[in-house]
């Protein structure tokens, strides 16, 4: 059986550098009728178990440390017998939410394999340092976090990120993905890798 791409969204909030907003994040995971792995573990645990089933989850995967992608991943991780991956250069921002360390660690170039299908991890610092993307050549995806949104780049300007790191990242790790790419974010539509090569201003 090919691998699917299943999703749902939930709302809560993102909480940095002494302000609070309202958010609605995206949930993307990845697999098969019998094995997946999870993209970013916002607010609410229930409706990602109900988004798994009865699945064997393989991995949490995290696209960077923001609190609004990582508050319910040790919650899910126990739930579900699997662990949770981060790029270890989002640590510092991992733990203003969290006190234990994730469980494994993400790298530049590693490959995740499930239902058949391999995730390509691009770090992508910029919106965090320790931001990245999930490739999936076989299913012309790329998963973005908040690296890039349909209409551009991520937002910058608070503590950890950097802005020219970010457009940096963009055109050397996704820019030179085929452009009919479909980009999976962390918030928002899905857009293609061709429509926002002109959005980076």
């Amino acid at each position: 059986m090919t691998a699917r791409i299943d999703h749902t969204v939930t709302s809560g909030t993102f909480s940095l550098d002494g302000e609070t907003f309202d958010v609605e994040n995206n949930v993307w995971v990845v697999g098969d009728d019998d094995e997946c792995v999870v993209i970013d573990a916002p607010h609410d645990i229930a409706p990602i178990l109900e988004l798994v089933g009865n699945r064997t989850v393989r991995a949490v995967l995290c696209t960077h440390a923001h609190d609004d992608h990582i508050r319910v991943a040790p919650a899910l991780a126990a739930a579900v017998g699997a662990p949770v991956l981060l790029h270890p250069d989002d640590l510092p921002l991992w733990r203003q939410t969290h006190d234990a360390p994730p469980e494994g660690e993400l790298a530049d170039g590693q490959q995740i394999e499930v239902a058949g299908t391999t995730l390509t991890v691009l770090h992508t610092p910029g919106h965090a340092p320790g931001a990245v993307c999930f490739y999936a050549k076989e299913l012309a995806t790329v998963f973005t976090g908040d690296t890039l949104f349909h209409g551009g780049p991520g937002a910058t300007g608070r503590s950890f990120s950097d802005r020219p790191l970010l457009l940096a990242s963009i055109t050397d790790k996704l820019l030179d993905l085929p452009g009919q790419t479909i980009v999976k974010t962390g918030h928002g539509d899905d857009t293609t890798l061709a429509e926002e090569k002109d959005n980076l201003v």
